[in-house]
């Protein structure tokens, strides 16, 4: 079942309780099925109530992070990758607690804009460590989604293809792939035949313009990547992504890069979001109904 789902950062950086209780009942109001946070620590939030207020609103909830350095599964440092797989394992037990669906984001390195090339033994390293989490996610019944993401934000994983050949490396079948619009049209020839490569092996899929704000502002063909989504039969989530300095946590703006507001009023912003994302489907269908009659 497709559900429609909204970034936490589009309503809060998410420092409290109530902050994030608060933006689960402005997505629900604008008639989001999904909410997407960030890392939650079992230790700052309480994880039972915040399930609690997600079932009472009819939402379902994602997580999505990304390793910083001292816990880079792909470090070629034995200790830093232990850490890494710690981190990750209680990543997907908050997911599990919180009664969430899937863990994604950048799991496979650090989020960060590395200064060499991934090395073998890295990249080994990283392939080890999340099949290893995989294991620990089936078991936990939570979905772990690599997000494919652009080359300033990690240097392991920038396109689908190399997405689809770590995950093959594995050899997990509970892994697949998270892409995401944005990272998509840096990094892609041509982001709708990325998608209808990957087919089957996306678990998660991200709808973001290329200014990271109102989408249809940028140079984002989503006709085609709409029409792509159809053509493999993707039902899987979708969730609107967008970041401006205005709302978005410190961390996350040096990480990708947030140095103006895109935006300032987000209300508006996710109404539109949600309507602009629903017209570009029905489009969709409607072009294939109509390209399918005799």
């Amino acid at each position: 079942m497709r559900r429609l789902g909204i970034h936490s950062f589009v309503w809060t950086g998410g420092g409290t309780q109530a902050m994030l209780e608060e933006a689960m009942e402005n997505s629900a109001a604008c008639g989001y099925q999904l909410i997407e946070f960030a890392y939650l620590r079992p230790e700052k939030f309480d994880l039972d109530r915040l399930a609690r207020k997600a079932q009472s609103l009819g939402l379902e909830i994602a997580v999505t992070m990304g390793l910083p350095l001292s816990a880079d599964v792909s470090s070629e440092d034995a200790d830093v990758v232990k850490a890494g797989e710690e981190l990750l394992a209680g990543a997907v037990a908050a997911v599990r607690d919180i009664g969430g669906t899937k863990l994604g984001g950048i799991l496979y390195s650090a989020h960060t804009k590395y200064s060499t090339m991934p090395s073998d033994r890295g990249r080994k390293n990283s392939v080890a460590a999340i099949a290893r989490t995989a294991e620990t996610a089936k078991k936990a019944k939570v979905d772990l989604v690599l997000e494919v993401v652009n080359r300033f934000e990690t240097n392991l994983l920038n396109t689908t293809a190399q997405g689809l050949d770590f995950i093959k490396a594995t050899g997990s079948d509970h892994v697949t792939l998270h892409l995401d619009t944005f990272h998509m049209n840096i990094e892609e020839a041509n982001p709708a035949a990325a998608i209808r490569l990957a087919g089957d092996k996306i678990g998660y899929f991200h709808i973001g313009e290329s200014n990271r704000g109102y989408l249809g502002d940028g140079v984002i063909d989503f006709d085609r990547i709409f029409d792509a989504l159809l053509d493999i039969g993707y039902k899987r989530d979708i969730t609107f992504e967008s970041f401006s300095s205005a709302v978005v946590d410190e961390s996350l703006s040096l990480a990708c890069a947030i140095w103006r507001d895109t935006w300032t009023d987000n209300m508006p912003l996710a109404k539109h979001a949600k309507a602009f994302i629903d017209l570009k489907m029905d489009e969709a269908v409607r072009r294939r109904t109509t390209n399918a009659r005799p």
